[in-house]
């Protein structure tokens, strides 16, 4: 994990900027070999990669084993760190199923014809190097990997210091795949050390990184917009809301709840801070905390969910602006959607926020006003997830209003070019 003093790191002189120099010449060349390779040798890359995944799932669990035995953080985080063999299994489909997908550069995204004769059009193409600078998941340099390779980007990872030895034990399969399938090793590259001044040379590699992509804390995120010279593509904390309005169904409510808060924690996905309204309050909230209670969950509520529950301790208002990334969630009562859509606008990340109603028209009014890049309705929070979206895998979850928002796949990892036919027109 980048503790909080990695803010005090001296871009400008950081001392692995030669090595990050060398490691992105090599990525740029990587790239231009990627932009110029058809779809079934990404594909078939992705699937040997795969194959290598499973092959070397013994060592990969003993580098994890070795990264848990140092770890001193909280349960939550360290079921973020911790691999078995149903979570490589699960990289291993990921990578397969990012091969699957259709590519995200063979299509025509528009195409049209001028009055002089000019045919247009709008292509895909890859954004070239990309920079990922991750916390905790070792399984997320796998999915950034397969996303990278599936859109012709070439890719340099920086793990967590925590997850320093699974990372490593991932990069070797996934290199001992690509060199199956006879790709270049340095289509993905690995940061060799633990050293945190490693960031900052990614983070002033102008030239070298076409794009940052920091998956992590908010610490993490903050550091990387604030001192990085190469554009970021981040996201907030995940501060999620589920709201549940009167016309709720109640048995969906607590299961949809329950999975939203409690199935992991410490995922970005999961929810933090509950709404409901306060008409139905008195007959559903008892009901809510005793389900998320047996699961292990506490609670922070305001005055008006204390009356109604006075064994729940009170929140402070700093808690509705808490991520708490733990079987922790905040409580409040609303007046309705509208107040609901007001309390998510002053104190959410517009990351994901949820609806469960009944009423379609209100469904309706909260998914149309709410800003976040994911707004559901009737559904956990918790699916807010690339391969849950289709798209195999994800390097990260997008909230920003520039470029891709959401979960971001293959498709996302492209910008566009034009390229135009003529006749032999002159400009007049």
């Amino acid at each position: 994990m980048l503790p909080m003093n990695v803010t005090a790191m001296n871009i400008e002189t950081a001392p692995h900027t030669q090595t990050m120099a060398a490691m992105g010449a090599k990525a740029r060349a990587a790239a231009a070999h990627l932009a110029r390779l058809p779809t079934t040798k990404r594909d078939e890359a992705l699937r040997q990669a795969a194959c290598a995944l499973r092959q070397e799932a013994p060592a990969i669990l003993a580098a994890n084993a070795q990264d848990m035995a140092g770890f001193t953080g909280t349960p939550a985080f360290g079921d973020r760190l911790l691999l078995n063999e149903a979570r490589v299994e699960a990289m291993a489909r990921g990578l397969e199923e990012v091969a699957a997908l259709p590519d995200p550069l063979a299509r025509t995204l528009a195409e049209w014809t001028r009055p002089n004769g000019l045919r247009i059009s709008r292509i895909p193409q890859p954004l070239g190097v990309l920079g990922m600078i991750y916390e905790s998941r070792p399984n997320v340099g796998a999915d950034a990997a397969a996303i990278a390779l599936k859109s012709g980007n070439a890719l340099i990872l920086r793990g967590g210091s925590e997850s320093f030895h699974s990372a490593q034990a991932i990069h070797a399969a996934l290199s001992s795949g690509f060199a199956a399938a006879n790709l270049p090793a340095d289509i993905v590259q690995t940061a060799p050390s633990t050293d945190r001044r490693f960031v900052a040379a990614m983070l002033g590699a102008s030239g070298l990184i076409d794009l940052i992509i920091p998956r992590g804390g908010k610490s993490l995120v903050q550091l990387v917009q604030r001192e990085a010279r190469v554009p970021v593509l981040a996201h907030a904390e995940g501060l999620n809301h589920t709201y549940i309005h009167s016309a709720a169904d109640f048995a969906m409510a607590r299961r949809v709840l329950a999975n939203a808060k409690m199935r992991r924690t410490g995922i970005c996905g999961a929810t933090e801070t509950l709404l409901l309204d306060r008409t139905i309050a008195p007959a559903l909230l008892p009901l809510l905390v005793e389900d998320l209670a047996a699961l292990g969950c506490t609670f922070r509520a305001d005055a008006s969910a204390r009356a109604i529950c006075p064994a729940l301790p009170a929140a402070t208002d700093a808690d509705f602006d808490t991520e708490w990334l733990d079987a922790v969630l905040s409580v409040k009562l609303v007046e309705g959607v509208d107040d609901a859509l007001a309390h998510i606008a002053a104190h959410g990340s517009e990351h994901t926020d949820a609806i469960i109603t009944e009423d379609e028209t209100v469904a309706a009014h909260f998914l149309g006003n709410i800003a976040s890049s994911v707004a559901m309705w009737n559904a956990s929070t918790q699916f807010c997830d690339g391969g849950e979206f289709g798209f195999g895998a994800e390097i990260g979850i997008a909230t920003g209003r520039i470029h891709a928002r959401g979960p971001i796949g293959p498709e996302q990892l492209t910008t566009f070019r034009y390229v135009v036919r003529g006749t032999g027109q002159v400009r007049p």
